[in-house]
């Protein structure tokens, strides 16, 4: 690849756009030339600062609240068979007046919806990314050590909040270290973990009520995410491992944190 092709790809690869092969093409060429390093560096920081500028307009907590007291009431009792009356110039009024609220309340609801699944897809990529440069020379780890007890202060005034560092060794999944990672311009903490060859990245921040509780299992890029939020935290695993196999190691993270309680 040549600094030409590498400059059109590294906005789709910044917007989490590339399949897994042209990712790595873009993240190979950066590390070897200068100039495309430093483009990359610029435009994230540039992304980032537009993240830290808050420029987005979130609804209000209270709009649902104020969409559901519009709503009509909901009619339990059996209601006798209607009567075919004249439509009177208020009841046609009044009825457009309330199919207009009900359809205003569905349109904001799905929108709602909409930008909810975007941010959560947006954070999917960006975590997708966050791992593909990890594999690079030099970038996977900060603290490289098999030791708990040395990973989880290391994090100590990087952050804030004290990720838990469950060693996973004896039961197949390598604690390798940890380091300072980013997504949505906000740092976080990335343990990481080895099944074999294969690099596990979890992701750790401090949970947000705005953000779904559910967990989540999808695949991008040739990845395999799993999400899921656990006492008080917001938690992301992804490796290229097979999908049954980071299930099992999700399983043993949350069982740990469940028997501790860790926070």
């Amino acid at each position: 690849m040549n600094c030409a092709e590498c400059e059109v790809l590294i906005h789709a690869l910044i917007d989490g756009e590339l399949d897994a092969g042209h990712a790595r093409d873009v993240e190979v060429h950066v590390a070897t030339c200068t100039t495309c390093a430093e483009k990359l560096d610029a435009f994230r920081a540039m992304r980032a600062t537009m993240v830290r500028a808050n420029l987005k307009e979130k609804a209000p907590a209270s709009l649902r609240s104020r969409i559901e007291a519009a709503l009509p009431a909901a009619k339990t009792n059996v209601v006798a068979p209607p009567q075919f009356l004249r439509p009177t110039r208020r009841s046609f009024f009044g009825g457009f007046a309330t199919g207009a609220v009900a359809s205003a309340a569905l349109a904001a609801t799905l929108m709602l919806t909409v930008v909810r699944n975007d941010e959560q897809q947006t954070i999917a990529d960006e975590v997708v990314s966050a791992h593909i440069r990890s594999l690079q020379a030099g970038h996977l780890m900060d603290v490289e050590t098999s030791d708990q007890h040395t990973v989880k202060p290391w994090f100590n005034g990087r952050i804030d909040v004290a990720p838990p560092v469950i060693d996973l060794t004896a039961e197949g999944f390598t604690l390798l270290g940890g380091r300072l990672d980013y997504l949505a311009g906000e740092p976080v903490a990335a343990v990481v973990y080895q099944r074999r060859k294969h690099v596990i990245n979890l992701f750790i921040v401090r949970h947000s009520a705005a953000k779904p509780a559910g967990a989540a299992a999808e695949s991008i890029r040739g990845y395999n995410i799993r999400r899921w939020s656990q006492n008080g935290l917001d938690l992301w695993a992804v490796s290229d491992l097979a999908g049954s196999e980071l299930d099992e190691f999700v399983q043993k993270i949350t069982g740990s944190l469940r028997a501790t309680g860790a926070s």
